[in-house]
């Protein structure tokens, strides 16, 4: 463990001079809490929801609003649009600092030292990986309790708000959110040992993001019902896909032949 303390120490300490990665873990979570805490700020300044009732709205998603009437079930709509905004945050976050990580070290040559020490490579990466991981987590779960406080301050039923604690919030924020960042990381250090410029590794990384924006875009359609049944199946997938990919991940991540191309 102290190996692996000491090198997310290190990361830390290079990785965040760079300004675009301080700014995307500084920013990111900033802009996507306030998006929808401006959303919900002109929506409690309309008197539209007034007459809606549950036949309004679709059966799926009434079902999730139990005994809250039609405009409070709409106003629980609007807030719940949002969820899959924030799982955005536990993948770019750990991609960035991940992909800067180990492509970057390049022309710094502070990679090569730690590749010829008896640090083993999955110290390597596992101390990599947190190091993205825990400011992503962290990150998202701050931007979450933000927009719960917003949302507690200009929805006037507390029972509105109180769905932001129900389990399908708890689950999306407290375990997708943890098993997108090693979703996020694992692709990023595949990457990364593969290509040899920073933003490479970075717009491609970037492409494996497509998916949780394509489910948000789905979900603001009503193309999608993100329910309970739909984080608990996401959660059990991404718990296979970190598995294998961090297998792949060890495997991709040569040491020697990283050494020698980067020579």
């Amino acid at each position: 463990m102290d190996r692996i303390r000491a090198i997310i120490v290190k990361e830390w300490r290079e990785v965040f001079k760079n300004k675009f990665v301080f700014f995307t873990v500084a920013f990111l979570p900033l802009m996507i809490t306030a998006l929808p805490l401006g959303m919900i700020y002109f929506a409690t300044g309309s008197e539209s929801f007034a007459g809606v009732t549950a036949a309004d709205l679709p059966p799926q998603f009434s079902a999730m609003c139990g005994e809250l009437s039609g405009g409070d079930c709409m106003m629980y709509y609007i807030v719940t649009q949002f969820l899959l905004l924030f799982m955005m945050i536990p993948v770019i976050i750990p991609m960035t600092i991940a992909s800067y990580s180990i492509v970057g070290e390049k022309t710094t040559r502070t990679l090569e030292p730690l590749l010829v020490t008896p640090v083993t490579t999955l110290e390597i990466l596992v101390g990599k990986g947190l190091a993205g991981i825990i400011p992503a987590v962290s990150a998202t779960w701050i931007g979450y309790l933000l927009y719960a406080a917003g949302a507690h301050i200009m929805v006037d039923n507390p029972a509105v708000v109180g769905k932001l604690f129900d389990p399908l919030w708890m689950t999306a924020i407290f375990v997708v959110g943890p098993l997108l960042s090693v979703f996020g990381v694992s692709i990023a250090v595949m990457i990364s040992s593969r290509v040899n410029d920073p933003r490479v590794a970075e717009q491609i990384s970037g492409i494996f993001v497509l998916p949780v924006v394509g489910l948000f875009i789905g979900q603001t359609t009503g193309f999608i019902l993100v329910n309970q049944q739909f984080i608990l199946w996401m959660a059990g997938i991404l718990l296979v896909l970190d598995s294998v990919l961090f297998y792949f991940a060890i495997q991709i991540f040569q040491r020697e032949t990283i050494l020698s191309r980067w020579k």
